[in-house]
């Protein structure tokens, strides 16, 4: 008999099994109640490092979970791709004082 916690992992792990990216690969591990989610490169590079977010019960166990885990997965993903950048338009106007 699975815990609540090992169920929740599952359903994630489950629901990722649904996505593949050319660039990224997801994992979930499981962090107490939560889960916590990973994504990373798949060819790794130096200077970055793999990005995490946890998924709490609540967000777990509710009717709009797939919904919900995909506009989480994919901002994320578009938070940890634009995190990547070395620079900036914005980054070169705090270099010149701006």
């Amino acid at each position: 008999m699975s815990t609540p916690a090992e169920t929740r992992l599952n359903r994630v792990r489950l629901e990722l099994s649904k996505y593949e990216h050319p660039l990224a690969v997801f994992d979930a591990e499981a962090a107490g109640e939560s889960v916590r989610v990973s994504i990373r490169l798949k060819t790794p590079v130096a200077g970055v490092d793999p990005y995490y977010f946890d998924l709490h019960p609540r967000d777990l166990d509710g009717a709009q979970f797939a919904w919900n885990f995909q506009r989480q997965l994919y901002d994320c993903l578009h938070d940890y791709f634009i995190e990547m950048f070395t620079r900036t338009p914005q980054s070169r106007d705090e270099e010149n004082g701006k």
